[in-house]
């Protein structure tokens, strides 16, 4: 059954919804710094999360050992040390960058440092979970955009937050991260097309057959839950920042923390529980 092969999965489910938290926010703070007017306090807070949330994801992928004999993927664990060392290096970058951005310092070479490390934790997932070829190079796209989305609505919700203790914030910083989750979401939508036309992923199913296979319905969640629904809402919640109804536009985007978790959860369970890439 397919809900029992996500079940089975849920070692490396929650070991990509952690990942994705601490990469895609750890990224959102780098541009945060280097490209709107986010306050140092926002900055140095979410770099904490980010760090927290790599911790986490350390402490999860020494758990996959014992799940790799029940998903649907070819493993090879020999990319384990450098994925677990990567999320290493993450948590403490982040750590320290956060402490560095709290004093108002730029330090790019930290940032640069932290983007590396996470940059290496998906490439070595991604070669080691992917079997080699195009499908570790599609696995890797898609976990790039599961953290962007993740982890950049985690940071935008957060930069709500910071508006309704600090009013006089000027919009634009929430108006761009919640612009840049649009995109990101708005590519994720036409790469899972692109994905399901191509019937791409180890599972190698026919063009379009996962919209109507045994795991159609946990597909057509992914497509409405996880896509489509967190697109319309931050179209809402750029077009409310925008307008500064601050309140409503976090009220919004904790809906997307949610939805686009969600999404990311089913994007982890089809890819490790059916070999599907969505």
């Amino acid at each position: 059954m397919p809900a029992d092969r996500i079940y089975e999965s849920l070692a490396f489910i929650n070991w990509t919804v952690l990942t994705a938290l601490a990469t895609g926010a750890f990224g959102a703070v780098v541009i945060g710094r280097f490209r709107t007017e986010a306050t140092r306090g926002y900055l140095g807070f979410t770099a904490f999360s980010a760090a927290a949330f790599a911790v986490l994801a350390v402490l999860s992928d020494a758990g996959l050992a014992t799940a790799q004999s029940q998903v649907a993927v070819s493993i090879d664990a020999a990319w384990d040390l450098p994925r677990r060392a990567s999320l290493v290096a993450l948590a403490l970058v982040a750590a320290v960058y956060g402490v560095r951005l709290w004093r108002g310092h730029r330090t790019p070479i930290l940032a640069a440092a932290g983007l590396l490390a996470a940059g290496l934790a998906l490439l070595a997932a991604a070669i080691g979970w992917g079997g080699g070829g195009l499908v570790s190079a599609a696995l890797l796209v898609e976990l790039a955009l599961l953290a962007t989305a993740l982890g950049g609505v985690w940071a935008t919700m957060i930069l709500g937050h910071w508006y309704l203790v600090t009013p006089r914030l000027p919009e634009a910083p929430l108006v761009r991260l919640s612009r840049w989750l649009e995109v990101a979401l708005a590519v994720q939508l036409g790469l899972f097309v692109a994905w399901i036309g191509l019937g791409a992923g180890p599972g190698g199913s026919p063009a379009f057959a996962a919209l109507v296979g045994p795991w159609a319905l946990f597909v057509w969640l992914r497509l409405l839950v996880g896509l489509v629904f967190p697109l319309v809402v931050s179209w809402a919640a750029v077009q409310t920042a925008r307008s500064r109804s601050m309140e409503s536009a976090t009220g919004l985007l904790y809906i997307n923390v949610g939805t686009i978790a969600a999404g990311t959860i089913l994007a982890a369970g089809l890819y490790f529980g059916a070999g599907l890439l969505v």
